[in-house]
């Protein structure tokens, strides 16, 4: 095969696997071979890439002609690399890890050969989870210690087992990797955010408490939490400063957890898709599905087949 058509394979089977992206060889180097495995578990996708060296580039251009909305985790496994995106450059040898965003110009460098783990997970869930995510990519975690350590260790656990995993744990294990990852990105200095007091730090707690019980009432709102712990609204709002979301958005949010939880449990195999949603406290199956989808990257149904 031609060096031209073996770089055209390449690059469309690294755009079919993540996002839109440009591949081309780095510098000495005359064609690019690689192998790439993927497995899909709930909305979480973690790929295995093996190949020869290159530079990776997803552009301005290819983000107006394809708007897919994805985080996404390098973790590297051998040779080194360089991640480059919103100003910082993250380097990348075995063990460490780094998050980038498809929704804005990013570039990885290899310079020899290489293996990496990928991560590939919808950008409104993490996006959720991490207050200020544009200040956390392209910056290294260490596998060595911490949060960064067990990550790793899960992920080489999951690429080993993923293609054996019961169908009712797939969501729960997704969610587990999902929350090491934000556990791993909090220990970055860009996520230290302002100390939060003691009474601001209870009267969220008492938030969250009060959505728990009461997540299944179509009626609950910022204002009936208010009347429940007998505070102004306004008190809520400025208790709630630095969660990263409005308190309604938080509600939203456990909302769709909890039906996605439904969606993947094979227990819950033989309720309506509707029904699980109005469980939850929807009223409108179709702003539902319009909502899970801008959460989760997919529609509840095609989640449901995924499991």
């Amino acid at each position: 095969m031609p060096k031209a058509e073996r770089l055209a394979f390449w690059t469309d089977m690294v755009c079919s696997t993540y996002v839109q992206l440009d591949c081309d060889t780095a510098a000495g180097a005359h064609t690019i071979a690689g192998t790439i495995g993927s497995a899909t578990l709930a909305m979480l996708q973690l790929s295995q890439v093996t190949s020869t060296a290159q530079v990776v580039r997803r552009s301005a251009a290819r983000i107006a002609r394809d708007s897919e909305d994805f985080f996404l985790v390098s973790i590297q496994t051998r040779g080194e690399g360089r991640l480059e995106q919103d100003g910082r450059i993250a380097r990348l040898t075995p063990g460490d890890f780094a998050l980038y965003d498809s929704t804005r110009p990013y570039a990885l460098h290899f310079d020899a050969p290489f293996q990496q783990f990928v991560l590939r997970l919808p950008g409104p869930t993490l996006r959720h989870a991490l207050r200020d995510s544009q200040s956390l990519t392209a910056s290294t975690v260490s596998g060595r210690r911490g949060a960064g350590h067990l990550m790793i260790g899960m992920i080489r656990s999951l690429a080993a087992d993923i293609h054996t995993l019961a169908p009712e744990s797939a969501s729960a294990v997704a969610e587990s990797v999902t929350q090491i990852l934000v556990a791993g990105l909090a220990g970055l200095p860009a996520a230290q955010g302002t100390p939060v007091s003691q009474g601001a730090a209870y009267h969220r707690e008492q938030i969250k408490a009060v959505v728990r019980a009461r997540l299944c009432e179509p009626g609950l709102s910022v204002a009936a939490i208010a009347t429940e712990l007998r505070l102004a609204t306004s008190s809520l709002h400025r208790a709630w400063k630095g969660e990263g979301g409005t308190i309604a958005e938080y509600i939203w949010a456990q909302r769709l957890d909890a039906a996605r939880r439904d969606l993947c449990s094979p227990s819950q195999r033989a309720r309506s898709i509707s029904s699980i949603a109005f469980n939850w406290g929807f009223n409108d199956a179709a702003h539902f599905s319009r909502a899970f989808r801008a959460r989760f990257g997919c529609a509840p149904r095609e989640l449901r087949d995924l499991v």
